[in-house]
């Protein structure tokens, strides 16, 4: 997924309000720019960090800039835009990068399934396999060359692990695809010491049969594309 401009460089003043960021621009002026991101962005949001930013024309946009990347650490993008993830695993898919989820002839998108009342981020059917339901989650926390997620308590995290577990028990066929927007790590496990019902509910949904997928991203200043598997550890 290449980016439809440049990028604006600036250095990082502070995160606040979880969805705005002052941005300090090569000429010194500070702009406020929107934060695609929940998450508590751990050991991405340090002031003084290099960070890369989206501009858009759109007039109705209260901000007209959107956070990016972030120089986490020296020589290290990391996407922290949680609304590219999604795409990154549908173009993973759809160019045979993703391997374990081929072969399915259509794709859907956002399709509401379970006992929760959730929303599936991506379908997958037709064919002679079973439906396939893919939860995306975009990963920014790194530890030790090891990438963890949640980087915050999640409860809706927990939730969508125990919809994938009922759509397992009903025949069908369920995947969590941890989608790891940062090149310098080589395996994935869950952050147990920020979100221990996280871990548990994933060691549980895949002791029924749910399928837990890791990719590494190449990140660069012209854009993101997943490019390698990762194991999946469960300790």
């Amino acid at each position: 997924m290449n980016f439809d401009q440049p990028l604006l460089e600036g250095k990082l003043v502070r995160r606040y309000k979880r969805f705005l960021a002052d941005v300090e621009l090569a000429d010194g002026a500070v702009i406020t720019a929107h934060t695609p991101n929940t998450g508590s962005m751990l050991g991405c949001c340090e002031p003084g960090s290099r960070v890369w930013l989206t501009e858009s024309a759109n007039p109705k946009r209260k901000y007209r800039h959107g956070w990016e990347l972030v120089e986490a650490e020296p020589g290290v993008l990391v996407g922290i835009n949680t609304g590219r993830a999604n795409a990154l695993v549908e173009e993973a898919i759809t160019t045979g990068i993703l391997g374990e989820l081929q072969d399915y002839p259509e794709l859907r998108r956002e399709v509401r399934y379970g006992s929760e009342n959730s929303r599936i981020d991506i379908l997958l059917h037709g064919g002679e396999r079973p439906e396939c339901y893919v939860e995306v989650k975009n990963v920014t926390l790194a530890e030790d060359g090891i990438a963890r997620f949640p980087d915050a308590v999640s409860t809706r995290g927990s939730k969508h692990l125990r919809e994938l577990a009922g759509v397992r028990r009903d025949g069908r066929r369920a995947a969590i695809v941890f989608c790891v927007q940062r090149g310098d790590v080589s395996e994935f496990r869950p952050a147990d010491a920020i979100d221990a019902a996280y871990g548990d509910a994933l060691r549980q949904a895949t002791a029924e049969g749910v399928e837990a997928l890791a990719y590494r991203a190449r990140v660069s200043e012209t854009g993101v594309r997943l490019e390698a598997p990762l194991p999946v550890v469960l300790p």
